[in-house]
């Protein structure tokens, strides 16, 4: 769907991308990782054209970004930033059918789109179609800002620290909410955060950055248990499989046999089931259909059970 290959940019002395080379997969929640000025957001930025490269190649559901005009590879890809960038002069409704409206789709069908998109990411039609942005809190804005990206049903998804503006609370519910949109939507998606428990969360496969290179592209699995060198290893830091646990569902890992206690809730997660366990001083909880071990959690931590994302 998307490659790189020997992709260099500077800026005059400064390099900010050297030669990196990467694929993304249709379908694909591909995270670019790292601290800040590792070259992430210049690697966003150089597949819409935004900004444009020295040398190497970069094709776009096979065929060479440079074969497209700037206005036609921007319409194949939805675009979500950290600021937003919702445009204060026009309510939700024509912020969100900005693209459609370039398109020129029909009223019925931009209309039909708006209240479709709102409906995905959580929010009333009736309470938001005409509200305007600075009548928005800094989540609602951050969901129109999704919605918007996904308003002309682009096949690619670019999101540069999308939900990095917002509260913690906020930020997390967001993580979540897009999880569950993406898994419905299937888009191929290329995220860029420094923020690793997010990585983890929302990542199929995680590249790690640091000074305009690659050094480590895997699943979260394999870069949490099998980092490549210290500096993966200190970035995560000693709490990384304990992250992992946020992504896989504690009911995906029940065993048989009911134990007594305060069962977990459905959708909780094994790092919820984990502090469950610690809080309440035992070693097994209830779940429905079993119940969930602490030598199970700790094995998979140990990378002693395969994991099965939801």
């Amino acid at each position: 769907m998307i490659k790189l290959k020997d992709v260099y940019k500077s800026y005059d002395e400064y390099e900010a991308v050297k030669g990196i080379s990467l694929e993304v997969k249709e379908g694909e929640l591909y995270v670019l990782l790292g601290p800040s000025g590792c070259g992430k957001s210049t690697t966003l930025r150089l597949i819409n054209k935004m900004v444009n490269r020295n040398s190497g190649e970069i094709f776009v559901e096979g065929e060479d970004v440079d074969s497209f005009a700037v206005e036609d590879l921007r319409k194949k890809m939805g675009y979500v930033i950290q600021s937003i960038g919702l445009f204060p002069h026009m309510n939700v409704a024509d912020n969100i059918s900005t693209v459609p409206n370039l398109l020129k789709w029909d009223k019925k069908k931009i209309k039909e789109r708006n209240i479709e998109m709102l409906d995905l990411v959580g929010l009333s039609p009736k309470v938001y179609l005409n509200k305007y942005p600075s009548e928005l809190s800094g989540g609602e804005a951050q969901r129109i800002g999704v919605a918007r990206a996904l308003a002309a049903d682009p096949h690619i998804l670019l999101m540069d620290e999308p939900f990095g503006a917002v509260d913690p609370i906020s930020r997390v519910r967001l993580q979540k909410e897009f999880n569950v949109i993406q898994r419905k939507l299937n888009k191929t998606v290329i995220f860029v955060t420094h923020d690793v428990e997010e990585a983890l969360l929302l990542g199929d496969k995680i590249c790690i950055m640091r000074d305009g290179e690659i050094v480590q592209e895997d699943t979260p699995e394999e870069v949490i248990l099998h980092p490549v060198n210290d500096f993966v290893k200190d970035f995560f830091g000693g709490e990384g499989a304990l992250s992992l646990l946020t992504r896989f569902k504690a009911l995906d890992y029940r065993d048989e046999g009911e134990v007594e206690g305060r069962g977990l809730r459905v959708e909780a997660s094994l790092k919820e089931a984990l502090s469950e366990m610690i809080v309440r001083g035992v070693e097994k909880v209830p779940i429905e259909g079993g119940h969930l071990s602490m030598e199970k959690i700790m094995e998979i931590i140990r990378g002693e059970h395969s994991f099965e994302k939801d």
